[in-house]
């Protein structure tokens, strides 16, 4: 069977998208902003959908984006293609740093930079902590359900320790952690054309 054929064989959404789901690039997406990727949507609703590719981590650091932060080496992920121009985060650290917002359980987004940075300066939190993004994904409405439809994406539960987690393997990782229907899509190669 072809993998063209095995994946339309697959029903990839095994739950609705919403906010604190992630999505699941299938292995034989081409687009570079999402190629082997793991996103987190932080927003899905009738406006569309918002969120932020776990796995791509950039070569700048935050000192590097805002130099007056006093926290350095905090690295930087690729959220997405739009907005590169903007710095986001996510973290456990909770309801403590203020202006924050809950996506689920212990795991919130953005919040007060200097609240922030006053926490990790007295130990109040740990740069473990937190993830931060430059630029964000983003669909209108209904394209996200049309790209679903046409199985780009697995739709799949999570939990803030997986968000948080960081491994070179991390697509593959979560999709193993799906069952073996998805174990097998995890060992997809990269380029089947060179196979």
């Amino acid at each position: 069977m072809s993998v063209h054929n095995f994946l339309k064989n697959l029903n990839f959404k095994i739950t609705e998208p919403g906010k604190g789901k992630l999505l699941i690039s299938e292995p034989m997406l081409t687009d570079p902003n999402f190629f082997r990727s793991v996103v987190l949507l932080t927003r899905h609703d009738d406006t569309g959908s918002l969120g932020f590719v776990l796995n791509q981590m950039s070569v700048v650091n935050v000192d590097n984006v805002l130099p007056d932060f006093s926290i350095p080496n905090l690295p930087i992920f690729i959220g997405g293609p739009v907005g590169n121009d903007s710095l986001f985060f996510i973290h456990t650290i909770g309801p403590e740093l203020n202006n924050t917002a809950k996506i689920m359980d212990g795991l919130y987004f953005g919040g007060d930079l200097e609240h922030l940075e006053f926490m990790l300066q007295n130990n109040l939190a740990t740069e473990e902590q937190i993830r931060f993004f430059v630029g964000y994904s983003g669909w209108d409405p209904n394209q996200l359900a049309l790209e679903i439809e046409n199985n780009s994406w697995i739709v799949a539960g999570t939990n803030a320790a997986q968000v948080m987690s960081d491994s070179d393997e991390y697509w593959k990782e979560v999709l193993v952690g799906l069952g073996k229907e998805f174990e097998v899509l995890s060992k997809f190669p990269s380029n089947p054309g060179l196979n």
